[in-house]
């Protein structure tokens, strides 16, 4: 178990959003399957978390910048500003957005009617998030940043219209028509873990590539698969459900997006990313879980190894390994005792 290696290039928003969505999607399916009978303002608790942290965090990072013009000059620290604005005003909108939903549909459920407002202005938030996301998208390729939720939001403009429109009865369409964007974005996405598939058996077959790159390679390509054919059968079977094709549980449509989520979450743990001025660290996340956390250090510093418990040893064997394990553990408990001597070495003459 290697603590560093676990966390290196570890990058805590994206994390953040996984978690909460993965969180999100189960409570909302067990409450529309009426296994949780509870207010929809509760369903959404792991949302209220998620953009809370992002308030929160823009906070703490504006406060620090203004109590201390001189970290301003540290790395690329106006970027990393104007990047957390840009985050904060997106999740602003998307927050606009979930108090609307949530209060149109506590209104649906009690009163039995079509709700407060129309859905075209429960989604008009999300409306907004389009221009302002595109303009995000060419300031963050300007910049060298990476903005997948600001890019997700961009292209799927269209798919939210076609949604409200659903919603307040002024299209009859049946929802697999009304998801046609979403189907053209799943014909990309499929079109590319293609790509990654040849290309990742053209190398595999290759000899002058290491292995090392041969095992990225096959990584990747497995990473986009498990990530797209659970998403593409996710939406296929909620296709079905809202047109009454099928009649499966909510909590079974919701388990190939589930399936998505998981293979997500793990690759948070290694990827570049993170805003260093997020809550007003400036540095690294896992360099400062370290400084903050000395313990997780000690223990980062430690190597384990797992042996197999089934294994037949000889008596000399388990009282050697006894030992050496006993001898270990001693070094490690004295090491916070034992004084470290420099290395005088006397030279002597020619």
């Amino acid at each position: 178990m290697n603590l560093r290696g676990l966390f290196q290039d570890f990058n805590p928003s994206k994390f953040l959003v996984y978690f909460c969505l993965l969180l999100f999607t189960v409570i909302f399916a067990l409450r529309l399957d009426h296994y949780i009978e509870c207010s929809y303002w509760i369903v959404f608790l792991p949302l209220w978390m998620w953009k809370g942290t992002v308030v929160m965090g823009a906070v703490v990072a504006g406060l620090v910048w203004w109590r201390h013009p001189s970290y301003r000059v540290e790395g690329e620290g106006y970027v990393d500003m104007k990047a957390i604005v840009i985050c904060l005003s997106l999740n602003s909108l998307l927050l606009i957005f979930e108090v609307l939903a949530c209060n149109q549909m506590e209104s649906i459920q009690y009163s039995r009617q079509s709700g407060n407002h129309l859905w075209l202005v429960v989604f008009m938030p999300l409306f907004l998030t389009s221009p302002m996301s595109i303009a995000a998208c060419v300031w963050g390729f300007r910049h060298d940043r990476g903005l997948e939720l600001e890019a997700m939001c961009s292209i799927n403009v269209l798919q939210f219209i076609f949604i409200a429109l659903k919603l307040d009865e002024i299209i009859t369409w049946s929802w697999s028509v009304v998801f046609i964007p979403i189907w053209i974005l799943m014909c990309l996405l499929c079109l590319i873990v293609l790509y990654y598939i040849v290309w990742s058996i053209l190398i595999i077959r290759a000899t002058e590539i290491m292995a090392e790159q041969r095992r990225a390679h096959l990584m990747a390509a497995f990473t986009a698969m498990a990530l797209v054919v659970p998403l593409l059968t996710f939406e296929i079977l909620l296709v079905n459900r809202l047109d009454g094709v099928t009649h499966h549980p909510y909590i079974a449509v919701f388990a190939p997006f589930y399936i998505s989520l998981l293979v997500l979450i793990p690759t948070s743990f290694g990827q570049r990313g993170g805003n260093h001025w997020w809550f007003g660290i400036r540095k690294d996340f896992c360099t400062f879980l370290l400084t903050a956390c000395p313990f997780l250090r000690e223990y980062g510093n430690i190597s384990y190894q797992l042996e197999d418990v089934n294994s037949i040893q000889s008596p000399e064997d388990q009282d050697m390994n006894r030992e050496m394990y006993t001898t270990s553990i001693r070094a490690v408990m004295d090491h916070s005792t034992k004084q470290i001597y420099p290395v005088i070495t006397i030279e002597s003459p020619d």
